[in-house]
């Protein structure tokens, strides 16, 4: 009599032995000559679960771990429009894909609507430490009944509902993989990378959820996130939510003059650079012409003061006096608002700090530290604060109406991030906020300005709504995907991966386990 075909998980991959009938699965599978069984790629198996139920081919599913919980939320408020209509789209698209919403829409509270539409055990991936501990909080306020654990920072629970670091959740890809239903991967723009890739490649979790405002990156991989994730099913941009999800802002460039001096010095740089660009035939208008100059200033003396010359040049349009008197007039034209400076560097950040007295914060400001200045901040004690990189992502930064950016890079991530820390309408009524852009008159800022201000978006994902095969929420609503296998040895309610059921019994709070990792 021959035996039932078994599937089941391997340490980031599938086995499916012995081989069942039927050739849809053969699309799926390798010959492993050294176990003399089919493997198959984790992130393969949803696809070859409904290939395999297409073709009514009975076989024991042992690969999954995942099982239902219960999601009863103590925390809940009335979602805006964009929020529902971003929770629709996921739906349609078979609860696979990327939503893009600007900072401050909302991403969080659109993750939690995820999980309780799909009631199962949940993997949150985010980039630092203190999204981590942001997640935490609001998903043990939001199901307060759940169990909910960390992975990173020291702590390696095993719970229903896992908080994780990117950096971690790849240590850990081979032991997690079969543990979750679904997955959120929070900015998932860091996903596509080497390292944190294997995350979402060693997990067979028929759900995922990706969460960015600007998941294009430069190097193109953000097209990656098709497979990883899924296509992008919604986007909304700032513009879209002003008002509504997002307070009323108005973006204001303002442009300052190099001194004389300033000027002089500036020019003759930039001509010792452009004479060396001319010579090796160089453009810098794409990185492969950024890498050719880096190339090239590390081979001869010429190479290295033309790259000299562009730092210095840099300096000077970054940090020219003329934005430190703009800045003094900007506060006080708008004190006592609560306002936030960003700046490209770290000296430039410790410059205004001990000319202006502004509490500062940079990768180098202690966590304690940077936790009481947030909180003063937050409190009214402190009105201004002044940050380099370390506020753009993965802080949660107080309500502020100002923001003005003295320098930064063409990167639109980068700014879109700094422009949505003031978009938090918080409980203000009517709040106006307003995002300064200070930059130096005909310098290379003016172009980095005009890129990351742009509105195109080379690479860009292309923007899926749905299936094509139903086109309503009501629809959305009765899409359902049942992994059910005829499995004598197992209760039914565990094989279904998309009926909302109780678990066999009440899993206690307090059996997490915690190490280092």
């Amino acid at each position: 009599m021959p035996r039932t075909p078994t599937l089941s998980f391997d340490r980031g991959t599938l086995i499916l032995h012995p081989p069942p009938h039927g050739k849809a699965w053969i699309d799926f599978a390798t010959w492993d000559d050294r176990v003399e069984k089919y493997r198959i790629p984790a992130i393969r198996y949803r696809p070859l679960v409904e290939a395999l139920q297409a073709e009514n081919v009975h076989f024991v599913d042992e690969a999954k771990q995942f099982y239902p919980v219960d999601l009863v939320a103590g925390l809940e408020m009335e979602p805006y429009p964009h929020q529902s209509e971003a929770l629709a789209a996921w739906k349609l698209a078979g609860r696979l894909g990327v939503v893009v919403l600007p900072t401050a829409a909302g991403k969080t509270y659109l993750a939690q609507m995820a999980m309780q539409a799909t009631p199962r055990t949940t993997l949150i991936v985010v980039p630092t430490l203190d999204l981590m501990h942001q997640w935490y909080a609001h998903l043990v306020a939001a199901f307060p009944d759940a169990e909910v654990g960390l992975l990173g920072g020291g702590s390696r629970d095993k719970t229903a509902i896992l908080v994780a670091t990117y950096d971690s959740a790849a240590i850990h890809a081979e032991a997690l993989g079969n543990q979750y239903c679904l997955i959120i991967f929070d900015e998932c723009h860091h996903l596509p990378t080497d390292f944190n890739r294997v995350i979402a490649e060693y997990a067979i979790a028929p759900y995922r959820l990706g969460l960015s405002a600007t998941p294009e990156r430069t190097d193109g991989k953000h097209a990656d996130l098709n497979i990883l994730i899924g296509p992008e099913v919604y986007r909304k941009r700032a513009e879209d939510l002003a008002g509504k999800a997002l307070a009323e802002h108005e973006i204001v460039q303002i442009k300052v003059k190099l001194s004389q001096i300033e000027r002089e010095r500036y020019n003759e740089l930039i001509q010792t650079r452009n004479d060396f660009l001319r010579q090796s035939k160089i453009s810098l208008g794409s990185i492969q012409g950024w890498q050719m100059f880096v190339q090239m200033s590390a081979r001869s003396q010429a190479g290295r003061r033309a790259m000299l010359a562009h730092r210095e040049a840099k300096e000077i349009a970054l940090g020219t006096d003329g934005k430190l008197r703009i800045l003094a007039d900007l506060l006080a034209q708008h004190y006592p608002e609560r306002v936030l400076i960003f700046t490209a560097d770290n000296a430039t950040v410790y410059k205004i700090s001990q000319d202006l007295l502004i509490p500062a914060i940079t990768h180098q400001t202690p966590v304690k530290e940077r936790h009481e200045i947030l909180t003063k901040f937050r409190e009214g004690e402190y009105n201004t604060l002044v940050a380099s990189h370390v506020l753009n992502e993965g802080v949660d930064v107080p309500a502020a109406s100002i923001a003005i950016i003295l320098s930064g890079t063409g990167s639109t991530r980068e700014y879109i991030q700094r422009l949505g820390r003031v978009l938090r309408k918080g409980n203000i009524q009517n709040k106006q906020a307003i995002l300064y852009e200070v930059i130096a008159e005909d310098t290379s800022e003016e172009n980095t300005s005009a890129r990351r201000r742009g509105e195109e978006r080379p690479g860009k994902l292309q923007v899926i709504y749905g299936s094509g095969k139903v086109t309503t929420a009501k629809a959305a609503e009765q899409l359902e995907i049942n992994y059910t296998v005829n499995n004598s040895q197992t209760n039914n309610q565990e094989n279904a991966t998309n009926r909302t059921t109780k678990p066999p019994s009440k899993r206690r709070r307090n059996n997490t386990k915690k190490t280092e990792d």
